[in-house]
């Protein structure tokens, strides 16, 4: 059963984990700009970020192991906390937002919940909503459902349209307050978020629309194949195998194929 993994890290893994992800079914990734585990202290070192994610990984992805690579392009919310930095940024993010591979604005959102991190999340969405572009939304480490009605409440405010919109990172804690909302809700399989079962648990209570499953699978301790495990176990577990389809493929084609430049086919 083919996947679509619709959050990775990939410039924090090996060329091996490529091959692993692509036998696993991976045929299809999304890679948000993140906090790549230390601050930036200059501008060009975002620049010089966003061309690594959009060149070399969407070569290396295609080159050893035929997966299609994709990305988000944003300024990620820890580091809005520098204002002169971020206003540099922020200037130039919409240029990127029209080259080939890029899908969409992100990972945007909260981390601190600072006046900084809501103006950049406040004026990114609006980026991607004149372009009317996916958005990956980022929902802070600590007190994460307050983070989240915060998230909620500009998104409201703010009368972007939800339905490009995946508010990521989801837990038990937070799936109410997504779920009333016109968003896509996703899950990320990794340690200190939510694990396999626990989203899978959560599925069969709240059911399959709009929903994603990822992985990050970036610098910390993750698993790049989180998502086919995920696939594996709901099978275990005797779901329809269609519904599993739905889930690990259908759902972010859908979500993802709201982008122009998002082209591969089911």
């Amino acid at each position: 059963m083919r996947i679509i993994d619709p959050h990775m890290h990939m410039v924090s893994r090996s060329t091996d984990d490529y091959e692993r992800a692509r036998l696993a079914g991976i045929e299809c990734c999304i890679e948000p700009a993140f906090w790549s585990g230390t601050d930036k202290q200059h501008a060009g070192a975002f620049f010089d970020y966003f061309e690594q994610i959009i060149q070399h990984e969407t070569e290396r992805a295609e080159r050893v192991a035929g997966i299609d690579h994709y990305v988000t392009i944003a300024l990620e919310p820890k580091e809005a906390n520098y204002p002169e930095m971020a206003r540099e940024v922020l200037d130039r993010v919409p240029e990127y937002l029209d080259r080939d591979p890029v899908v969409g604005v992100g990972e945007i959102g909260l981390d601190q919940n600072t006046e900084e991190e809501r103006e950049a999340f406040r004026e990114q969405l609006w980026m991607a909503e004149e372009r009317e572009l996916p958005v990956i939304v980022h929902t802070p480490h600590t007190d994460k459902p307050s983070g989240t009605e915060t998230i909620v409440g500009i998104i409201e405010d703010e009368g972007v349209t939800q339905e490009r919109i995946v508010i990521d990172h989801n837990t038990e804690n937070t799936i109410d307050i997504t779920a009333e909302t016109d968003c896509w809700i996703g899950f990320t399989l990794y340690p200190g978020k939510i694990d396999p079962g626990g989203a899978i648990d959560l599925l069969e209570e709240y059911g399959t629309d709009r929903m994603l499953l990822n992985s990050a699978a970036d610098w910390d301790p993750s698993d790049p194949l989180a998502v086919p495990k995920a696939r594996d176990e709901m099978v275990d577990r005797g779901w329809d195998r269609e519904e599993v389809r739905k889930v690990v493929l259908e759902n972010p084609h859908e979500f993802f194929s709201q982008s122009p430049n998002f082209e591969y086919e089911l």
